[in-house]
């Protein structure tokens, strides 16, 4: 059309010679005398087909989802706010997707009301960003209450189209505790598998803590508010042991202890799906998944300043503190 155009001829003419419509050649020869052949090199920007769903009816649907429940049911779904909206459940699906609304799911979340929870805070984040040299920080804590579950029979093996089957009940045959401490610095985890979580058995952990670690070292342990990590005896024992250093995580804080996601990664590789049929059997496979795991590990980053994390309590707090006075 350009050279067309260049030769002298008329819209029209180049329109009949391109069988095309006059007003399309005058449309791409108004872009080219504005921006040259950058403006020429592909189609503009179209507005699209216009939304069936207006934005007072999105807005409407996102207000319902985030500050209303059903009548019958304590979230959600896309066919309960289909009814209620007057729209497809697809379409509740797109607008959900485009907010980030999840009703489905729920998460668990506390707000501690530890009165030194910025102290706390700033402590721990503190031995994670900035570790004291010529020191190892071990995050420490019991695994309790792990029960050793036999299925009532053989679940189905997975195959295409269909995935692994397990019985709903069970046969319990006891339980065990897992101690850990995960060293910070490399990932490596301290185990021990006992019958109890008293204060005898934390004791004889921490001997454990002892003897594998380079002698040289200071220890800064961060653990939680249990009793058992401060009964008399064990402070006794710790002040008999001047290298060991406690640093406890605000109450109802366990987030702060990052051996809880070595906990998680335990149960859901290696217990949640399995089949014991004794203690010993357990405590076993236990070990294994500790050794395995010590024979190349990956240590956790942990990335958050204290004071981004401050941010988010306070407006939690501020948040739940509203909710309560209504």
């Amino acid at each position: 059309m350009i050279l067309l155009a260049a030769q002298g001829k008329t819209d029209k003419e180049i329109g009949t010679d391109l069988a095309i419509w006059r007003g399309t050649v005058a449309r791409w020869r108004t872009r080219f005398i504005a921006d040259g052949v950058t403006g020429i090199e592909g189609d503009e920007t179209r507005p699209g087909r216009k939304p069936k769903i207006s934005a007072r009816k999105v807005k409407s649907i996102v207000t319902l989802t985030t500050q209303q429940r059903p009548d019958n049911a304590t979230h959600w779904s896309t066919r309960s706010m289909a009814a209620v909206a007057g729209v497809s459940a697809a379409s509740v699906r797109r607008i959900w997707q485009a907010h980030g609304l999840k009703p489905h799911r729920v998460e668990s979340f506390k707000v501690s009301n530890d009165k030194h929870f910025v102290e706390k805070l700033e402590d721990i984040v503190g031995l994670y960003l900035d570790p004291p040299e010529h020191a190892l920080v071990l995050c420490c804590d019991e695994k309790s209450q792990i029960q050793v579950l036999d299925r009532t029979q053989p679940g189905l093996p997975l195959k295409r189209g269909r995935c692994q089957t397990m019985t709903h009940d069970y046969k319990r045959h006891g339980v065990t505790t897992l101690f850990a401490a995960m060293n910070t610095l490399d990932g490596g985890v301290i185990g021990q598998c006992q019958t109890k979580h008293r204060h005898q058995e934390w004791l004889s952990f921490l001997r454990k803590i002892d003897r594998n670690t380079p002698k040289g070292k200071e220890l800064h342990l961060i653990a939680d508010n249990y009793a058992t990590h401060k009964h008399p005896e064990v402070k006794a024992w710790l002040a008999r042991h001047p290298r060991f250093h406690m640093h406890f995580t605000p109450a109802s804080a366990s987030w702060l202890n990052m051996v809880e996601r070595f906990f998680r990664d335990l149960s859901e590789n290696q217990l949640r799906r399995a089949v014991f049929r004794s203690v010993p059997e357990l405590i076993s496979t236990i070990e294994q998944y500790v050794d395995k795991h010590n024979r190349d590990p990956k240590p956790f980053i942990w990335t958050a300043k204290a004071s981004d994390i401050l941010v988010k309590v306070t407006r939690a707090r501020s948040k739940l503190n509203k909710m309560q006075s209504v």
